[in-house]
């Protein structure tokens, strides 16, 4: 499998999933590449396309959370940071990726119990 191509591929795919879901690719395009790649590598060796960020855990049903897109699994989680977890994607009033943080989950369930 050609890299650049699944790439390409990939990143069609996913628009499809992301636009309607108020999301867009970050503006960072080499955060984008590069993420993008190691999906690309995650799929060569397991098959499947895992955000490339995230640990997989051997359990089906909690693995299959974390292929990407995942937005509709973490989507209250997402749209209170504005971007997925590894930044690959952002909400699409966003301009500048760089200012946005991460929050962890378990502040989140604190602040405003989110599942």
């Amino acid at each position: 499998m050609n890299i650049e191509s699944r790439k390409k591929a990939l990143r069609y795919m996913f628009q499809k999933v992301i636009e309607p879901l108020g999301y867009k690719f970050s503006p960072d395009e080499e955060l984008v590449n590069f993420l993008l790649e190691q999906e690309v590598l995650l799929e060569q060796k397991h098959g499947i396309p895992y955000c490339p960020c995230q640990g997989l855990t051997k359990k089906r049903s909690e693995d299959m959370k974390i292929v990407c897109p995942c937005i509709p699994f973490h989507r209250k989680h997402f749209d209170m940071m504005k971007r997925c977890w590894c930044g690959l994607y952002v909400h699409k009033d966003v301009t500048n990726p760089n200012e946005l943080k991460q929050i962890p989950l378990y502040k989140l369930k604190r602040a405003k119990n989110v599942s």
